[in-house]
């Protein structure tokens, strides 16, 4: 048995709402620092980010921060429908909790369209994580996806990417500073890119890149390594696909189902061992399925 990291003990997590997934998380995301969650579409990035929303209003004994949450998403249209088929669920598991206000309540919303903009955004928000609307403080901020705002905006000349690499500084030095003086939980989510050169990224290696698979693909974190040192921690979503087979009384018996399987990674993190989970996603939330 591993002993335990002192890091898990002193800083507060917000669960994802799963057992499974908190125990490979230590807790779930933890506050004060930057928590990266790298995918490819489809993989689970927004249900995870909505759902990660809604268990931060759950008080501190049921792995809660006891707070709102600031969501900036870059990809349109805003998934509300979703968000309000999560809060349902979740506020029938937890009716004795919320009695009689909705949770999306407590959820503030905000769409940007560029880095620039974001950047602009995370230097107006601290009057909002001082004073928030809400009866609750807001004490997470998920980026949904930071990816999206540098993709198309960007080319590859050592102009735009001294800029870019500039902008990556200055958010993240934004949001490290703010996690670290509100006590804020920040989750960024991040796309990832096909891995052409079986050597990694000109021979260079970002955490544990020779184990990113996914769709039977090997692929790596968009943005590359100067955006890969200004997170803390960084977790990895990959799908696959496998047949299952149903009992037909014959050793002949072909066919069977389809099913998506999904796997939850730590890449690399200050304070956990590298280790997975699978699980399942269903129309009430993400649900680990084993570790």
């Amino acid at each position: 048995m591993q002993p335990q990291n002192p890091l898990n003990l002193l800083t507060q997590k917000c669960t994802l709402g799963c057992p499974i997934l908190d125990r490979v998380l230590a807790g779930g995301i933890p506050c004060n620092s930057i928590t990266e969650l790298v995918s490819e579409s489809a993989c689970g990035k927004t249900q995870l980010s909505l759902q990660l929303l809604l268990s931060a209003q759950l008080p501190l004994s049921h792995g809660g921060l006891f707070s709102s949450s600031l969501y900036i998403h870059s990809e349109f249209p805003f998934p509300s429908r979703r968000l309000q088929q999560l809060s349902l669920s979740f506020r029938a598991s937890h009716s004795y909790l919320f009695p009689s206000h909705d949770p999306c309540d407590r959820i503030f919303v905000r769409g940007v369209q560029s880095a620039e903009e974001l950047l602009t955004l995370l230097g107006k928000i601290d009057t909002l994580l001082v004073k928030s609307p809400s009866e609750l403080p807001i004490k997470l901020i998920v980026i949904d996806s930071v990816a999206a705002l540098f993709r198309s905006e960007f080319e590859n000349t050592p102009g735009d990417l001294k800029r870019r690499s500039s902008l990556f500084f200055k958010i993240s030095s934004k949001l490290k500073s703010q996690a670290k003086r509100f006590g804020l939980a920040v989750m960024v989510t991040n796309q990832v890119v096909d891995l052409v050169d079986s050597d990694g990224l000109n021979g260079m290696r970002v955490g544990n890149l020779s184990c990113l698979y996914s769709s039977g693909r090997r692929v790596v974190p968009a943005l590359g390594i100067s955006w890969a040192n200004c997170v803390n921690s960084r977790l990895f979503l990959s799908r696959d696909y496998e047949i299952v087979r149903e009992e037909m009384g014959s050793e002949d018996a072909k066919g069977g189902d389809l099913r998506m399987r999904r796997r939850l990674q730590v890449v690399f993190a200050p304070h956990l061992p590298q280790s997975s989970c699978e699980f399942v996603i269903l129309r009430e939330g993400v649900f680990g399925v084993g570790v």
